[in-house]
């Protein structure tokens, strides 16, 4: 380059404001790019050859310019960044006054279970829910630990507005900890908008919202660190169907069941859980993805339950690398089959031991974890494609799933 002018004429304005706001916390990394006529730094070329810095917001010149004037030159060129970067972070402001009348704070008295000799009482257990619509019906979708063992006099919905509800009819599942509340008829119910999950990517910014010691419609800000966290262990280890987005915004008691949301304001998840030592926020909290709570919370209102389909298989938790080469693998991709339970739909479908299940419905399985929780969510009795490795060969085969016997 020849010149800072030409440089910067070939540079985003992105780089260079996100390098000078870097100590202005992550949000600040928010800053997208304008599509704005590039406008040089340095200023025009005085009659001597020489150059002088000139603001380029201001056009103020800081050449022969006294202290003062000087620093009132600064203070406006200051005010016009933050100007500019207020009106990129007005982005999020927008999507929490959008997200908000949907969003509910719950909380549930409850009786606590005391040892011999200790009378009972009470405990208030707070959270939050997101509205969503089913047939011609508002929900409140939340998580099962809020709401778990509490009357349906003793959960309080309340919406952003000021109004309180007592849920009409409650429908759980313990397996993957959703729960679902039945609003009352009444005006003025805003309903989420809800996102694809499937879609979404580690790395893109989320908010998180919630009520974290009882402090209603709280929001924090992060990014998806990860997906597909499985296998966890959570409170009394009744969630058996995980497949969660691991985010860094922060959670804390009492985000349970609020959303996660998009940039757009859209729901692509329910905060669950965190990882802590201390009982707080650490920056490791766990989402179930907004696509396979809306499907429990469909089973659930249809059916009063979760009906699980019924696979038949024994997968090998112990699937590594020296496994997978023997197979003619080049990594341990897919769910290793252990043994075939006799008379099951696998058996049935001709699956046996030492099969790698490859795809599961058109959708790649990524190891054990994955095929039982996608295989546990699909409609019983329905006829989906299975794609296996048998003998260095890949084969496709129809498996009519039953529902999971008791």
């Amino acid at each position: 380059m020849d010149s800072w002018n030409e440089m910067l004429a070939t540079r985003p304005v992105k780089e260079f404001m996100t390098m000078r706001l870097m100590g202005a916390r992550r949000l600040a990394s928010l800053l997208v790019a304008i599509p704005l006529a590039a406008t040089p730094l340095f200023g025009q070329e005085l009659s001597d050859g020489s150059r002088f810095i000139s603001n380029p917001i201001l056009n103020i010149d800081s050449a022969d310019s006294s202290p003062a004037e000087n620093r009132d030159a600064e203070f406006r060129a200051i005010n016009a960044e933050v100007d500019l970067l207020e009106r990129q972070l007005s982005l999020v402001k927008r999507v929490v006054r959008f997200a908000s009348p949907s969003i509910v704070h719950i909380e549930a008295s409850k009786a606590s279970q005391p040892g011999p000799g200790f009378a009972a009482s009470k405990i208030q257990e707070a959270g939050a829910g997101v509205v969503v619509t089913m047939g011609e019906a508002n929900y409140v979708l939340t998580n099962r630990h809020v709401i778990n063992q509490a009357q349906l006099d003793a959960i309080k919905l309340s919406l952003s507005d000021g109004r309180m509800f007592h849920p009409e009819r409650v429908w759980a599942d313990p397996s993957t900890d959703i729960a679902v509340l039945l609003l009352p008829q009444a005006e003025g119910i805003v309903p989420a908008r809800i996102g694809d999950s499937n879609r979404v990517d580690i790395g893109e910014f989320v908010l998180a919202v919630g009520s974290p010691f009882g402090l209603s419609h709280s929001v924090s800000y992060g990014i998806i660190s990860a997906k597909g966290r499985r296998n966890l262990e959570l409170g009394a280890r009744e969630i058996e169907i995980q497949d969660f987005f691991q985010t860094d915004a922060a959670s804390n008691p009492g985000n349970s069941g609020g959303p996660l949301l998009n940039l757009r304001g859209e729901v692509i998840g329910i905060n669950t859980a965190i990882a802590s030592n201390s009982g707080g926020n650490e920056g490791i909290g766990f989402s179930i993805p907004i696509k396979m709570a809306s499907l429990v919370a469909e089973h659930l209102v249809q059916h009063g339950k979760l009906p699980r389909a019924y696979l038949g298989v024994q997968l090998d938790g112990t699937f590594n690398s020296d496994k997978a080469k023997q197979l003619g693998m080049m990594a341990p991709k897919g769910a290793l089959i252990k043994a075939v339970k006799p008379e099951s739909p696998a058996a049935k479908a001709g699956l046996q031991h030492g099969d790698v299940v490859l795809e599961f419905d058109g959708t790649t399985v990524e190891n054990d974890g994955h095929l039982l929780q996608t295989a546990g969510l699909t409609p019983v009795n329905r006829e989906v494609d299975v794609i296996i490795l048998r003998d260095r060969q890949t084969y496709r085969v129809q498996v009519t799933l039953s529902e999971y016997p008791n």
